[in-house]
């Protein structure tokens, strides 16, 4: 099967936004005006065909990133089908608790368009959300969405994008009309107006800019223009000579400027009045990049250890990142994967070398939503579904069988901040469990199962109540599970203040064959965030070879028992550099019992602390509530960082607060503000207890 579109053709692309921005509301029109769906879905409804789990239609929250492929003609091509592009689209979750969907997404994707509610501008999510984007390197446009909606303000949430996220942040559109009266856009480069009509806004009309906004636009125009110019020397010199550039030329450099990230280009529009979504598509193909675009995707050779890069060209070695898996009602576990370059036919196998597995290609699915279509075959810089890889999870590199094997750059995730009992009904609920958690945490990086070795019960956690409060409901919906599940628990954790060296010294003399294992270990804390790193520095053979990973895997049994109060520990760096060895009597299993003493002896040493998880929280409330909201964040240990203001005399709080004392706050906040306060909350990061609070959680009262 030859490739009907180039990859210059192609744009690999996803929605992102804060929570209620219109997300899924844009992805929607999206689907429509592509010809993907024939009627458009609407949150409110629950009709969507992006949000096609039970619980976010019922919710009205997008919970999973979906993938779909649709097709556009530009609207300026007059349906000329051969400037036909196809896109990949994700749309991605606005929710704090499934942040993860939006980081691993944005891991494969070329851009993004971020969506921002015209009323509200910046809200945290988007400032996280725009965190990854940054981290990845993603080009993006803004679309400032809901200009229809009361309280609506263009200027102020472009000023909120400049101040709070990248001050290169410059408008393209501007809005005809506000709230009630919005009726179109004016387009700063053509300098044409805009109306939208017919059914669902299919038809753009293109007309004269309104007279009373004749001198904005032009004054706007002109920031614009040199806005570009300052991007492109040849067209810097034609300007300050007095000419005027041409369309093509300035949409040619801000293409240039918006791949580069020294320009973000801001769109608006209402998605929910069926008005700027198809322009927004347009400035997709315009100035969003191809896959031949973005710099080649580095990988390491895993044969040599040396740095090798790959090209979004079919003639390459197949290389691609399994971002997410998913488990499908029908056709069991789905892998959706980025190919880097190369192609991939069905039938053939393909090299896990994440886990150093060879898998076969049984079917390969082109996604929409939760539909399907099935292809023969697969090319460089497209994203796809593979059915039935047994060994694959997220974040696998998987290349071609007959090259050398490459690894991609992983995607780190964020540690569980929160956790609950759970346990299963009945003793049919009890086998089944297993299974479904098993899956759960296959889909799901950030979810995670543990077992209590003194109760024998079953701890999942994960990034906040929501979030298990929507796995609880899929295991019931999808796996039939019923469970009973207790109250939501704080994942504390445990690091080290000081460095510490310590012995670890196991041996067994009696009856039988001996026991012999010996190192020596240095433990050093490590910046937060970090993990856990362990470095062999034994010479001379003190340590064999095949004791190393024994004691590796030793320490970190050690480390997720704890030493303060039994919480997985944290941050730590474990050096060996000295230990013994018998020739006879050692064993794997004995260094990693000594690999375990070493580590509990020389954290005892190194002042082990207890660490909390600290939540950004947001409280949006009346004015007139002001002092009772302060005073009882406060009374929560919080930390006030900001204050500011927003339309209708409401005031935004911005805080630290330690989750531990969060619980019940949505309905202690409706109480305190009569019902109009709300709040957002996302983990900021970890941070030592206080010694009087960390007496009570050891004491099993906090």
């Amino acid at each position: 099967m030859a490739r009907l579109y180039p990859v210059e053709k192609v744009r690999d692309f996803g929605i992102i936004a804060h929570i209620d921005a219109g997300k899924t509301t844009v992805s929607e029109r999206v689907l429509f005006y592509t010809g993907v769906s024939h009627k458009i879905g609407e949150v409110h409804t629950g009709d969507t065909v992006m949000d096609w789990m039970e619980q976010e239609r019922e919710r009205g929250i997008t919970i999973t990133a979906a993938a779909t492929t649709a097709f556009w003609v530009p609207s300026y091509a007059n349906g000329d089908k051969t400037k036909e592009y196809r896109f990949n689209l994700i749309d991605t979750p606005g929710h704090i608790d499934f942040t993860v969907e939006v980081k691993r997404s944005l891991r494969v994707l070329d851009g993004a368009v971020v969506v921002f509610d015209g009323v509200s501008g910046v809200e945290p999510q988007s400032e996280t959300n725009w965190r990854y984007a940054d981290d990845y390197g993603v080009p993006r446009l803004c679309f400032i969405n809901k200009l229809d909606r009361m309280g609506a303000s263009f200027e102020d949430s472009l000023k909120s994008i400049q101040e709070r996220l990248n001050p290169n942040a410059i408008a393209i559109q501007l809005p005809i009309g506000l709230e009630a009266n919005f009726e179109g856009l004016v387009d700063l480069i053509k300098m044409k107006a805009y109306a939208f009509e017919g059914e669902k806004g299919a038809n753009i009309i293109e007309k004269e800019i309104p007279e009373e906004m004749k001198a904005e636009a032009t004054k706007r125009h002109k920031e614009l223009v040199e806005k570009i110019v300052e991007n492109d020397d040849s067209l810097m010199a034609l300007y300050l000579d007095g000419q005027e550039p041409s369309v093509d030329e300035l949409k040619r450099v801000l293409r240039k400027a918006t791949l580069e990230l020294k320009i973000i280009p801001v769109l608006t529009g209402s998605a929910l009045k069926n008005k700027g979504v198809q322009l927004m598509l347009d400035a997709v193909v315009d100035y969003l990049p191809s896959p031949a675009d973005i710099k080649p995707t580095k990988t390491i050779n895993l044969k040599t250890n040396t740095e090798l890069f790959r090209h979004p060209v079919d003639t390459e070695p197949f290389t691609a990142l399994a971002f997410k898996i998913a488990t499908d009602p029908f056709v069991g576990s789905l892998t959706f994967f980025r190919v880097y370059s190369g192609t991939l036919k069905r039938g053939s196998y393909l090299y896990n070398s994440t886990k150093g597995q060879q898998e076969r290609v049984g079917r390969i699915l082109k996604m929409h939503a939760n539909q399907r279509e099935e292809i023969d075959e697969i090319f460089a810089g497209e994203i796809g579904a593979l059915v039935g890889m047994k060994a694959t999870t997220t974040g696998d590199t998987l290349c071609a069988v007959d090259s050398d094997p490459v690894m991609l750059e992983k995607i780190i995730f964020p540690q569980p901040v929160i956790g609950i009992r759970i346990e299963p009904k009945t003793k049919a609920d009890q086998e089944k469990m297993g299974m479904a958690l098993h899956r759960l945490a296959d889909e799901d990086p950030t979810f995670r199962v543990a077992g209590d070795p003194e109760t024998g019960e079953t701890i999942i956690s994960g990034m906040g109540e929501l979030h298990l409060e929507i796995i609880v409901d899929r295991m019931k919906r999808e796996f039939g599970v019923e469970a009973n599940v207790g109250r939501p628990q704080v994942a504390y954790k445990e690091t080290i203040k000081t460095s510490a060296d310590a012995e670890g010294k196991y041996i067994k003399q009696s009856g039988g064959k001996g026991q012999y294992g010996h190192v020596w270990l240095k433990l050093e804390p490590m910046e937060r965030g970090k993990g856990f790193e362990f470095v062999n520095e034994t010479v001379g053979g003190s340590v064999p070879k095949e004791f190393i990973k024994p004691t590796e895997k030793g320490v970190e049994e050690a480390m997720a028992r704890g030493i303060v109060a039994g919480f997985p520990m944290i941050d730590i760096k474990v050096t060996v550099y000295d230990g013994s060895f018998h020739e006879v009597d050692s064993s794997e299993s004995a260094f990693k019992i000594a690999g375990s003493m070493a580590f509990q002896a020389g954290a005892k040493q190194a002042k082990p602390i207890l660490l909390e998880p600290i939540m950004k929280i947001q409280v949006l409330a009346p004015e007139n509530y002001l002092g009772d909201v302060t005073g009882d964040l406060s009374s929560k240990r919080g930390q006030i960082n900001e204050m500011s203001d927003r339309l209708g005399g409401i005031k935004v709080v911005d805080a630290k607060v330690p989750l531990s004392e969060m619980f019940g706050y949505a309905t202690k906040l409706r109480s305190m503000t009569q019902g109009r306060g709300n709040f957002t909350m996302e983990f900021s990061s970890y941070e030592e207890t206080p010694a009087s609070v960390a007496a009570l959680i050891k004491e099993g009262k906090k």
